[in-house]
């Protein structure tokens, strides 16, 4: 499929596909005229891309799975490294985020707390 409906079928820009293939993310084949080709497995690809970048994945780390994943299954080990870091960044935000959820929550506990207080004294 070309470009127009690849971006369609992906909800990515032409521009965002264009650099993504700049980076080295994605390579499509290339038709007689020039242009770009993707397969359906592009899609699968370019999913994967969209929820790494979800996890908060640097591009550099994106392109260095790419490559990878470009070279083949002899660089599993290399990439499931690269997963495990970013599992570890992810389960590192979640402790920070509980961190600052128990926060917000004792500071509303407590002015719950306090207007219970100042309404039974009226």
């Amino acid at each position: 499929m070309q470009i127009g409906e690849f971006s369609r079928q992906t909800d990515l820009t032409i521009d965002t596909l264009r650099y993504y293939e700049e980076v080295g993310l994605l390579r499509p084949t290339r038709t007689a005229g020039n242009h770009r080709q993707y397969q359906a497995k592009d899609i699968d690809w370019v999913n994967f891309l969209k929820r790494l970048k979800q996890t908060g994945m640097s591009i550099r780390n994106m392109q260095r799975y790419a490559q990878l994943r470009y070279i083949g299954n002899q660089t599993i080990p290399e990439r499931l490294i690269l997963l495990q870091k970013q599992e570890t960044q992810l389960n590192d935000l979640m402790v920070a985020t509980q961190a600052n959820l128990d926060f917000l929550h004792q500071k509303m506990t407590t002015y719950h707390e306090m207007q219970e207080s100042d309404f039974e004294s009226h």
